[in-house]
């Protein structure tokens, strides 16, 4: 980056928080916003709300109550968000990045590790960030990628059922509204996809792991919604390898698992491996022997007989083995029968990225920093995260195109401070009011709480 791409970083940020402006009701929780914001983009080493506070040179409970009581519209924040993607980043239709997979949405989980039980949704269950089962909140997402440009476009919270849902007294303690209850995670996920399609994001692909692909609800809603998928689905999922000469619940005649089928179904019994190379941001490129057939599903749920009525139409069984590690992936897609392999192969492995997405809002927007006991403050802190990680996707498009040189090299862009700082961002003092008493919402003078420091921020790539 030069100097003169620095320097044009704070005036562009405060250009682009301009835009969110209608969220808000009034002019100081505004100013809120765009101090909070600038917090998380900061170089700070904890972006919580105390220490966003005294570096933005306000008060820490000015700042608190910006988060879970002060007026303002996260569902229009996140809306505008998906709007701005679909108007700015997303190809027009009939169109696609030279990768050749277009906008591909990506459904999946993040969970952060947390002390105590006062956190909304937090118990013990299966933390992805500690690899065991810990005491966590998990929130569901949905993110595009398309070329090199990645954002998260929605996030919720998972809400356990026997530990939250069914206590309404322990919900009621941490604000939780009465209609937010306990959804499965595939249903946070579809109507999540429906929201972004609502506000004009169109997707070529949807993609996500066993945890959604082993629910058949899930699959059929997306085909429901016209989506095409390439999903990730566990070794035990039902399907038919050769269509039922019977309806049957006999054993010769039910849906075999897909281990099972990808070994000894017709379609695949001595068929040869495909070798294909895959390169991951951040590791090194891995290589996968590839075989994939037609396959009946089991029949929706909802009708009589599951178990024993294949579907009407026929959808892709692939099975991919790591030529190295040995690790082996099944995938289903209602792709058409004469999409390329190499196409289904890039749409299910894209989901690489949001993991990438992930790492990059956690080690440098602060997504899990989040301290307090306010399901409207954590919804609305992962809302506000959402908001900073599309302006450095945006960013990262922008000076990727203006790099003097090699334009893919990109080194370093995964590592935290690998890149020259921002200037400072955080802008002049929250204003005052001394011709009236102070009101909710009012910035607390700068001299009520101790000083603060320069914000910057390491330019990381989506």
């Amino acid at each position: 980056m030069t100097e003169e791409q620095v320097a044009a970083l704070g005036p562009a940020f405060t250009e682009y928080l301009a835009d969110f402006r209608p969220c808000f009701v009034t002019a100081p929780t505004f100013g809120h916003f765009r101090a909070y914001a600038r917090g998380l983009i900061s170089d700070l080493p904890r972006k919580s709300v105390e220490p966003i506070a005294l570096a933005a040179g306000g008060a820490v409970r000015t700042l608190q109550e910006f988060l879970t009581h002060h007026r303002w519209d996260g569902e229009r924040m996140r809306d505008e968000v998906q709007r701005r993607v679909a108007r700015e980043h997303l190809p027009a239709p009939g169109r696609k990045p030279p990768d050749g997979l277009g906008v591909v949405g990506i459904v999946d989980e993040t969970s952060v590790p947390k002390k105590g039980g006062k956190t909304p949704g937090v118990q013990r269950q299966h933390c992805g960030a500690s690899g065991k089962t810990d005491n966590c909140v998990v929130t569901v997402h949905l993110a595009v990628s398309c070329g090199d440009f990645r954002a998260l476009l929605d996030g919720a919270l998972y809400l356990p059922e026997h530990t939250w849902h069914l206590d309404r007294g322990r919900c009621r303690e941490a604000h939780v509204p009465e209609e937010v209850v306990y959804r499965p995670k595939w249903e946070i996920g579809i109507g999540q996809v429906r929201t972004a399609l609502g506000n004009g994001v169109r997707f070529d692909w949807v993609t996500f792991d066993e945890d959604y692909g082993s629910k058949p609800q899930f699959l059929y809603d997306l085909d429901a919604l016209g989506l095409l998928y390439v999903g990730e689905v566990p070794p035990c999922f039902r399907c038919w390898p050769s269509y039922p000469p019977y309806c049957s619940y006999q054993a010769p005649f039910v849906a075999k698992r897909a281990d099972n089928a990808a070994t000894w179904g017709k379609p695949f019994v001595g068929q040869k491996w495909k070798r294909f190379t895959l390169r991951r941001q951040g590791l090194a490129p891995q290589t996968w022997e590839v075989r994939a057939a037609q396959v009946w599903l089991q029949k929706d749920g909802r009708t009589s007989h599951p178990r024993c009525r294949p579907t009407d139409r026929t959808y892709w069984l692939i099975v991919a083995r790591n030529v190295h590690g040995g690790e082996v992936k099944y995938f289903v897609s209602n792709a058409p029968p004469r999409t390329s392999l190499k196409t289904l192969l890039g749409v299910a492995f894209r989901r690489w990225c949001v993991e990438h997405v992930f790492r990059v809002a956690k080690s440098e927007i602060g997504f899990d920093h989040f301290e307090g006991r306010s399901y409207v403050g954590l919804m609305r802190h992962m809302t506000l995260c959402q908001v900073v990680m599309l302006f450095l996707a945006e960013q990262t498009t922008r000076l990727r195109g203006e790099k003097p040189g090699a334009l893919g090299a990109d080194h370093g862009a995964d590592r935290p401070g690998a890149e020259r700082r921002v200037p400072r961002l955080a802008g002049p003092a929250l204003p005052r009011f001394p011709h009236r008493p102070r009101r909710v919402g009012d910035p607390v003078p700068p001299e009520a709480e101790p000083g603060g420091q320069t914000l910057a921020t390491p330019l990381a790539t989506s």
